[in-house]
This record gives C-alpha cells, structure tokens and sequence, in this order.
C-alpha cells in the first residue's frame, strides 16, 4: 500500500526555522514532522511513501538517506518543478500511486499532528465502497473554516466555507484515503483537491468522512505549533506515559531526550521538550516551550512560550516569553529579556 504526503510549500509561516529546514523536516517533539506520519503510515500497512516535494529538494534527499532504513519503508520523492497545489502533485504522481493492484492510497498534508487513526479509517474507507474519505474533526467556532455537511450515513453533501450562521461542526482535517479512480479526475495542473476535485466526487456520492476521535492540529505557525505540543504530550501521557521524563523539578508533560542534561533546582514544565544534546544550567524554569537539539540554557534563564532552534545558546539570567521564536544558531548574550523576538538563524 502507498501513500503521498504534501511537502512542497516554503513554510513561510514557521520560519525562522524553515531557513534551515522545509517543514516537514522541523521538528515536533524530538522527531522531524513528517517521521510522526510515515510511522502511523507503516503501522496501517504502508509499505511506499511518495513525499511530493519542491522547495529545497536536496535537504528531502538527504532526508530520505538518513530516515529511509530506521523506519523501515520505501521513500520515493516526487518533485515539482512549480507549485502544483494539493491536487496536482496527485496527478504528478499518479504512475507510483497507481500500480494497477486496485489498492487504495493515503494523502497527507505534511503539518498535520494527531493520533493518526489511519487503519480504521482505511476499514471505513473500504467498507463504503468509497472513492475518496476525508478525516474530519470537530471545532468549537467553526466560522473560521470550510465546514463539511455530512449526511446520517457519512457521506459528504456539501462543503461550506466560513459559515455565519452554524450548518455544522466538522471541518477538513487534512488526511484523505483514496482510490485509484479519483485520480482520472485530476488534471496535471496546479489545483486544488479541496476545491476542484472532492465537489464534484460529493456530487457522485462517492465522497465519505471519517471523524477523527481525539486531538488535531495544524502546526504550521509557531502559536499553533506550541499548542499542538501540548496536545501531543497529553495524548502521550494517556497512550505511552513511559515515554515522558519523570523527576524532581518535572510538573506535566515533559519529554526528554535521552541524551540531554538538566541542571541542578530546575523546574520543568508543563507542556515542554527538549531535544538530544540540550545542555540545561542550574535553576532554569522552562515551561510551555521547545528546546531543540544542540541548544544551550544557561543558569537561571526562564522559557515559557517559546521555540529555541537548533544549536542555540541562551545566556545566564535571560527571560524569554510570548512566542518568542529563535532559528539555528543564536546567540542570546547574559541578562537579556526578549518578548515575541523573532530571530534569524546564525545571529
């Protein structure tokens, strides 16, 4: 079974740090983005993923020679030499997604986080006969989204961008399951899925939802990046409490990697990770943030609401909060107080 994940965009939204890396490859809770997806992928019984790419494709390379054997399943990459939107790249794609067996495939927009039901959703898919199936989740306002109207029995009827008056609370969580007949209605064009192709499957009642029972997210920029880590780490501490880091000083969920180390009086948490070779001085109180790999705290720092990119140092006494996002490489000098900065890699 193949499945194609969307990672052609520039990530404009997470920069300063997808300067260093595109997107899919940041990462989320001490993985790269996208390695959370291709191992949900294999568990369902993915064998090929097709990552549709077009912005730095020699980084997706290298990519793909680290991650391909840790975990275990073919990567093949599929490069656009435009934009091709989140159907195109389908039609770019369609020789490998289509081997003639009949099997269906699995989309994914590559910044996407949830508990990634995609077996079930894939029984669902098959037992309704379906063309397409869309993952959706439920929202609280859903005046802010494109809202699926979905009948007693699953299946899509309508689709209702930013609905003033409420029609219903599910929303297009980013996931789809398809058969290979979806793709005769794509053109090798930039289009959009959303858009141009599932209206037309809903109007030949071909079009099914599968709602997703737990958490979801969109991390693509820093405040929602920040939140799904909170989600993800709660869904961690029902699923796999082991994984999180227990000690003195730890409040909530803490993930930790193996290879860090934590300084003396430091109170962690909630909601935080740190990643391989993070250095934490002594009496640091970091909460609600991202650490990651290579960075530097020193002694008695704060961290609350913050992204630390890759290989930053932190100095002594500093306080950062209110989404403050650092890139690869910063330098923070000793006693500084920084709100909301943005900074550039390598400053």
């Amino acid at each position: 079974m193949k499945a194609l994940i969307l990672v052609g965009g520039f990530g404009t939204r997470l920069r300063p740090l997808t300067l260093t890396v595109p997107k899919p490859l940041v990462e989320f809770c001490n993985k790269p983005m996208i390695v959370h997806q291709i191992e949900a992928l294999k568990a369902a019984g993915v064998t090929e993923v097709i990552l549709a790419i077009n912005y730095r494709p020699e980084v997706m390379m290298g990519f793909i020679a680290e991650w391909e054997p840790k975990l275990g399943v073919k990567i093949v990459c599929s490069q656009e030499k435009e934009p091709m939107g989140t159907a195109g790249p389908l039609a770019l794609a369609k020789e490998l997604l289509d081997d003639g067996s009949g099997q269906p495939f699995f989309v994914l927009n590559s910044d996407v986080v949830c508990e990634y039901p995609l077996k079930e959703m894939l029984d669902y898919h098959r037992a309704r006969g379906a063309e397409a199936t869309i993952l959706v989740t439920k929202v609280d306002d859903p005046s802010k989204y494109g809202v699926l109207i979905i009948n007693e029995y699953g299946q899509v009827q309508q689709f209702v961008e930013k609905p003033k008056e409420f029609v219903g609370d599910k929303i297009n969580a980013g996931i789809y399951c398809c058969s290979p007949k979806v793709l005769e209605r794509i053109e090798l064009r930039p289009t959009s899925i959303e858009k141009e192709v599932f209206p037309h499957v809903a109007a030949d009642g071909q079009l099914y939802a599968f709602t997703l029972a737990g958490y979801w997210m969109d991390v693509g920029q820093p405040k929602d990046y920040l939140k799904g880590l909170t989600l993800h780490l709660d869904s961690l501490n029902i699923h796999n409490p082991s994984a999180l880091y227990n000690a003195a000083g730890v409040s909530g969920n803490v993930l930790v990697a193996a290879s860090a180390k934590i300084g003396a009086d430091c109170k962690i948490g909630p909601d935080v990770s740190i990643g391989e070779g993070c250095v934490i001085g002594d009496g640091v109180r970091l909460s609600n943030c991202v650490v990651m790999k290579g960075v530097e705290v020193g002694n008695h720092t704060k961290v609350d609401k913050c992204i630390i990119g890759w290989d930053s140092k932190v100095g002594n006494w500093c306080r950062l909060e209110n989404q403050c996002v650092l890139g690869e490489d910063v330098q923070v000098r000793q006693e500084l107080y920084m709100n909301g900065a943005v900074v550039l890699p390598h400053k």
